[in-house]
């Protein structure tokens, strides 16, 4: 049970049904994260836009499942299992090849980037992305440099750097409020679209 009052989806009305109903899954099933919103569905459906236009939107460039193995990194570093395990099924059904997946987690869950089976492109961004967690006043101008020098392009960067600050706002959304994965369907997300509010799951 989260730590402060929800509304399920059966009792909502007026503005925040609608959003659930943008969000839903099979069954009329809304994840426990939306729900921590409830209560102030503005929250929520500012949540639904960063949440979309950062990993879900056709203009981004970085491929899907890096996008969220970068979610699943960051969560790893806050200790949020909520979103490690929605993002870690996201991302085993982006790329279906469960064995390159169980070397993708064990080297993060060793805090080894070398060890995840990423190319030395990923390395730096995932070390980048660490560091933006950790110490994030600890970035400079060179960690930049870095990122640029194995080929990411500056708005490649910027779309790592956002989906980072993403997973840190929804990482403390859960941890602070008490959010479990209880009744949720793991690894649903909204297809890429340009459109916020286009979120049909696959």
């Amino acid at each position: 049970m989260p730590w402060i009052e929800t509304i399920p989806y059966e009792d909502s009305t007026g503005k925040l049904r609608q959003l659930y109903d943008r969000v839903k899954g099979p069954g009329d099933n809304v994840d426990n994260i939306m729900m921590m919103h409830s209560l102030r569905p503005h929250t929520m459906e500012a949540h639904m836009a960063m949440y979309k236009g950062t990993i879900h939107h056709t203009a981004n460039t970085v491929p899907k499942w890096f996008l969220e193995t970068l979610g699943v990194w960051v969560s790893l570093l806050n200790q949020c299992d909520y979103c490690v395990e929605h993002h870690f099924a996201g991302l085993q059904r982006l790329l279906k090849d469960d064995a390159r997946t169980r070397i993708i987690r064990a080297g993060m869950e060793a805090l080894h980037v070398s060890s995840c089976g990423l190319n030395a492109r990923e390395q730096v961004a995932m070390s980048y992305v660490r560091k933006l967690t950790e110490a994030p006043a600890s970035l400079t101008k060179v960690d930049i440099a870095a990122m640029r020098g194995t080929g990411w392009s500056d708005g490649e960067i910027l779309e790592i750097n956002q989906v980072s600050a993403y997973f840190g706002y929804a990482n403390r959304t859960v941890l602070g409020l008490g959010c479990s994965t209880e009744g949720d369907i793991l690894g649903l997300s909204p297809n890429n679209s340009e459109n916020p509010d286009d979120w049909n799951h696959t």
